[in-house]
């Protein structure tokens, strides 16, 4: 078995969408990035790809390649997985947790999970997502961006 870690943050804009776990949520501000800026996703696939020693999200996707201008995160999840498949390594698990003020994301939780397991073909028992605040403390907490973590880890095929 191996396990990864991963760690994303994005600053709030107006004038873009907020998308996490694939999921568009209603709100003044989306997260600023090269691609929709998913935080959750990138921060699943820094977990993947560190899992299974494969570097990072900006070594297989840069930010200088227009390839991935405004792509979906989802689909770099994807890719993701066929990565750590072609590795020799199967999702065991996942545990992510979101930091955001605001928006409230309990009732998008089951969706994400849902998006997440069917983009690397596992069950959604095998993802689990959780939301906090930080009580108005820091960047997360004045509203300024939103940041996730993720623990991944892996087996052999």
């Amino acid at each position: 078995m191996r396990i990864g870690t991963g760690y994303d943050v994005h600053r709030l804009v107006t004038g873009r969408q907020l998308i996490l776990g694939g999921v568009n949520i209603p709100h003044q501000t989306g997260l600023l990035g090269h691609s929709d800026a998913d935080v959750l996703l990138h921060a699943i696939c820094d977990a993947l790809l560190g899992a299974a020693a494969l570097g990072d999200i900006g070594h297989h996707f840069p930010h200088e390649d227009t390839t991935y201008k405004d792509i979906k995160s989802i689909l770099l999840l994807a890719k993701v997985g066929q990565k750590i498949n072609m590795a020799g390594y199967r999702v065991i698990n996942i545990d992510a947790t979101v930091v955001a003020e605001k928006p409230r994301l309990s009732c998008y939780i089951a969706e994400m999970r849902a998006n997440i397991a069917a983009s690397l073909g596992i069950d959604p028992g095998q993802v689990n997502v959780k939301a906090t605040t930080t009580e108005g403390l820091g960047f997360e907490g004045q509203e300024l961006g939103i940041s996730a973590q993720a623990v991944a880890l892996l087996g052999e095929l």
